[in-house]
């Protein structure tokens, strides 16, 4: 016989207890109301700049000769393997990496290992549409180098909650904790703090503590950030959407300590063409960058970078390709006959 009628009763003269039954109603009255203000969940704090770093050269720059040449292998689940040389920049040696990608709807896992034998890896596994656990590892010939981290998402309805570990040790409790969350106080206006809790010993332990705030437009189409630290570190961020193919963004970083004052701040504009991609750049320490990714081809495209420091009189040009290859059809992957993109149906 089921015991779930029996289970349910239980539940129901617990939740009517005289002890349990005044706490459960004030949360069920809490959690009604939250669902009434219907605020929208306001990301993770590590993509709180994702818009800025998008529109931003900064994580896209290079100097030398590059060459990306990638194959598909497969469509669903994503599969594929990459070769990147890199050469003749001024301030990074020649490099060789292979990597592999493999990727479905719940799973991401991506490998590389480069010239000196330094591995890289990625593991990030969706248990829920809510719930990611995120898994990255580096080992390396270079004592100091080899890095494991663990991570784990989780995005509520209306805030995010993460918590990370780098290089944790079970037995003395030593590497970096870090903790953070984003909630959304109103439809535009999200508050949170992130705290890092760094032990290199048993005997010494360090705790820091940043406080976060994010503005979004009622429009989504500008949004504002702030992250301050205790140590007198504070960075600024404006990303605004000015049409369908141009994006502005604004970084100002202030660092004012007794030891120290100085501040960056960083302008910068994306513009989307129909096969192209412009990047330009302009700090306030006299650099001034710019990078081109024109697309000829789906499977084919060329880069050009380039960056003058009027401070330092000085230059750094880059120039790369991008290659894809596949053994797929093209309606496998998206294409026409003619190999340009199919409509959307």
């Amino acid at each position: 016989m089921s015991s779930t009628p029996s289970l349910k009763a239980e539940s129901s003269s617990s939740s009517n207890s005289p002890v349990v039954g005044p706490f459960a109603s004030l949360y069920n009255r809490y959690s009604a109301w939250r669902a009434a203000l219907d605020l929208p969940n306001p990301g993770t704090v590590e993509g709180l700049q994702k818009e800025v770093k998008s529109t931003h050269l900064t994580n896209f720059f290079f100097d030398g000769g590059r060459a990306d040449l990638t194959k598909s292998l497969s469509v669903n689940p994503a599969f594929q393997v990459t070769h990147s040389f890199s050469l003749g920049s001024q301030t990074a040696p020649p490099t060789y990496n292979f990597g592999a990608v493999f990727a479905n709807n719940n799973l991401f896992m991506q490998g590389g290992i480069d010239n000196e034998g330094s591995l890289n890896l990625r593991f990030n596994q969706g248990w829920t549409p809510t719930n990611v656990t995120k898994v990255q590892s580096q080992i390396s010939n270079t004592p100091g180098h080899s890095m494991l981290s663990l991570e784990h998402d989780y995005q509520g309805l209306d805030y995010s909650v993460n918590v990370k570990a780098i290089n944790p040790s079970p037995a003395d409790l030593s590497g970096i904790y870090i903790g953070n969350y984003l909630q959304s106080i109103t439809k535009n206006i999200a508050l949170g703090f992130e705290t890092l809790y760094q032990r290199a010993d048993p005997t010494q332990g360090d705790l820091t503590t940043s406080f976060l705030a994010k503005y979004t437009g009622s429009d989504k189409n500008w949004i504002a950030t702030a992250q301050v630290q205790p140590a007198g570190i504070v960075q600024a961020t404006y990303w605004q959407k000015l049409s369908e193919k141009v994006d502005v963004a604004a970084d100002l970083q202030l660092l004012a300590t007794p030891a120290r004052r100085d501040a960056i701040a960083t302008l910068g504009a994306k513009y989307d063409l129909r096969m192209s991609t412009f990047r330009a750049q302009l700090d306030s320490t006299g650099k001034v960058s710019a990078l081109l990714e024109q697309r000829f081809a789906p499977t084919f495209a060329f880069l050009v970078s380039g960056e003058i420091d009027h401070f330092k009189n000085s230059a750094k040009v880059g120039v790369g390709v991008m290659i894809e290859s596949s053994s797929l059809t093209p309606e496998e992957m998206g294409l026409s006959p003619s190999g340009m993109p199919l409509p959307p149906p």
